[in-house]
């Protein structure tokens, strides 16, 4: 018996030395069609519990065991449980806070339930405490618009389910049966993100404005899916304008990335012409001023190259829409800038002149780098026609920075729009565009005040990322995300909010307003690029009332580091150290 026994292991290990090949999952046809994501997946515990229900001293028993760290595995041995007990006093309920804004889901893992029954559970996702705790109604404006974040499930007897996938930070569950009973092992977050370094850094004399910077970052790496979205919870789609501000900050933090000429191209190829994307006439503009931005930053001609059918037609379309007058007539889709602007025609008009000069002038660079001579002298011409034509700002601060963006306003008198009143009147959107308008005026001390004091408020209210909208008036006896709301205060989130997104239909985590983090890294570390594939940097700080500032700047020859301190005579003594291939001026 021992000597057949060791033939039989002789013989398997044999086999097993061939290293036999398993039968596929998929023939090649299928593997080839099969998708695979960018994304990794992270869990997470819950770091605090804010709340619980009325009766929890009798119903919810060894609530904070949901604190620890897990494993993702039910197992036999019962112990050390949540357990949640409907009875005669009531259904309970938890709301679990995961510390920070994040993509994604949650894993339950639960023990053994009565009879083997499954037992069924609300879960309510929130950017908000009080998104969490609010029902789907016409009051507030919570829903389940494009990501579901309330909703009814069963879990499992002994064993797991993973649900959701949607932005929250918030999360919380209430026993739906009477008489029911559930005992939790696990109550875990689902992060989903695409794990790449932060290549790009700032760090200067004011904490805050670091703060705001690596928000910034953080608000744009969440939307960074298999494809770049604007917010996380809701709308969650490529939103070419929106798109702007995002890779400018992914070029300042995470240098080239794939999922921006992923994104770019669906939005091309999703929008045949004479269509505008997303249906916006100014959004295709948007789209070929990210082109310019993204070629200077990564030089990939070969990107472009593929790009140069479509964008000439698009340039063509553009450079005839213009009258007699030197005023732009565009039509064929709305007529858009942000949604704060969108009820005042006169500063519509007034930005999309403004962008049509800044678009053609993009247009006409890259036409030169694509060798056609042609198209350029058509966005040339086209836009010393509308040079003739400056139209009134119409008391917004949008169209004003717009206006002196493009030249067709004296960089001082746009300045002098947006300075009035300080950053009432600001969005998040357009505040990118009113922070570089105020740059190219040299106004660079209030650029940096306009960020302490429009981005920061959002912070001191409990925020991990930056919102969709925020407006300074709401600030009065308004209450913290991160807390239920006390008597007597306003919801900051749940209160206020207009157009798309009022009430808790508000995005929390919008990436289009991240503008703060490449207007520090371009205009305070002062990293300018000159030539394409950042060949060529130019280093000009301005440290307004800060002390220092460093960090660092990717570019796809390698990291640039820069150190900036003021002196006692107010001068600047700059360090910097470049890669092989990166020319620094000064």
């Amino acid at each position: 018996m021992k000597k057949t026994l060791s033939i039989l292991i002789l013989t398997l290990a044999c086999s097993v030395g061939k290293a036999q090949k398993l039968p596929p999952v998929f023939d090649a046809k299928r593997s080839a069609e099969a998708q695979s994501t960018e994304t990794v997946r992270k869990y997470l515990s819950p770091v605090r519990i804010l709340w619980k229900s009325q009766n929890a001293a009798t119903n919810i028993t060894n609530a904070e065991k949901l604190l620890k760290q897990g494993t993702g595995q039910a197992d036999l041995s019962g112990n050390d449980l949540c357990i949640l007990q409907s009875n005669e006093k009531g259904k309970p309920g938890l709301l679990l806070d995961f510390g920070r804004e994040l993509h994604g889901g949650l894993q339950l893992v639960t023990d053994q339930s009565r009879g083997g029954k499954p037992v069924r559970v609300r879960i309510r996702f929130g950017e908000s405490a009080s998104e969490a705790m609010s029902n789907i109604d016409t009051i507030k404006g919570a829903t389940n618009d494009h990501a579901m974040r309330d909703m009814v499930v069963s879990l499992p007897w002994l064993g797991k389910l993973e649900i959701g996938n949607t932005g929250f930070r918030f999360v919380r569950i209430d026993l739906v049966d009477d008489n029911s009973q559930l005992k939790l092992k696990e109550a875990r977050a689902i992060f989903i993100y695409r794990d790449i370094p932060y290549l790009g850094s700032f760090k200067c004399s004011d904490t805050l404005l670091n703060k705001i910077w690596l928000t910034g970052a953080y608000t744009v790496h969440l939307n960074m899916q298999d494809y770049l979205w604007d917010g996380i919870k809701r709308d969650r789609l490529v939103w070419v304008g929106d798109m702007h501000p995002e890779t400018s900050t992914i070029a300042a933090v995470f240098g080239d990335n794939p999922v921006v000429p992923k994104s770019l191209d669906l939005a091309r190829d999703i929008t045949p012409l004479p269509g505008y994307m997303n249906g916006m006439v100014s959004y295709s503009m948007w789209w070929i001023l990210i082109q310019r931005d993204w070629y200077m930053h990564t030089g990939n001609l070969k990107y472009l190259q593929q790009q140069k059918a479509y964008l000439v037609k698009l340039l063509n379309q553009y450079a005839v829409q213009v009258d007699a007058n030197g005023s732009e007539k565009l039509d064929g889709a709305g007529r858009f800038l942000d949604w704060p602007s969108s009820e005042n025609k006169p500063a519509i008009h007034a930005g999309l002149q403004a962008m049509l000069v800044m678009t053609l002038n993009a247009g006409a660079e890259l036409c030169k780098v694509l060798n056609d001579p042609i198209t350029a002298k058509k966005c040339e011409a086209a836009v010393a026609k509308l040079k003739t034509n400056v139209p009134d700002a119409g008391g917004s601060k949008q169209a004003a920075a717009l206006l002196g963006l493009s030249g067709l306003l004296p960089a001082q008198k746009a300045n002098e729009i947006l300075s009035a009143g300080g950053v009432h009147n600001y969005s998040t959107f357009f505040g990118y565009y009113m922070l570089l308008a105020k740059a190219k005026a040299g106004d660079y001390q209030g650029g940096i005040d306009a960020i302490r004091n429009f981005w920061g408020p959002m912070l001191n209210l409990g925020a991990t990322t930056f919102w969709e909208d925020f407006n300074i008036d709401w600030l009065p006896n308004a209450s913290r995300i991160d807390e239920l709301v006390p008597e007597g205060e306003k919801d900051i989130h749940g209160d206020y909010g207009a157009y798309c997104y009022k009430g808790f239909r508000h995005s929390l985590s919008h990436g289009w307003a991240s503008g703060p983090t490449p207007w520090l890294t371009e205009y305070v570390l002062g990293v300018k690029v000159v030539a394409p594939g950042c060949k060529v940097i130019k280093i000009e700080p301005h440290l307004g009332d800060l002390n220092f500032a460093e960090g660092t700047y990717p570019t796809p020859y390698g990291v640039v580091k820069i150190r900036h301190d003021k002196q006692a005579n107010g001068k600047i003594e700059s360090t910097i150290k470049a890669p092989a291939g990166v020319k620094v001026i000064q």
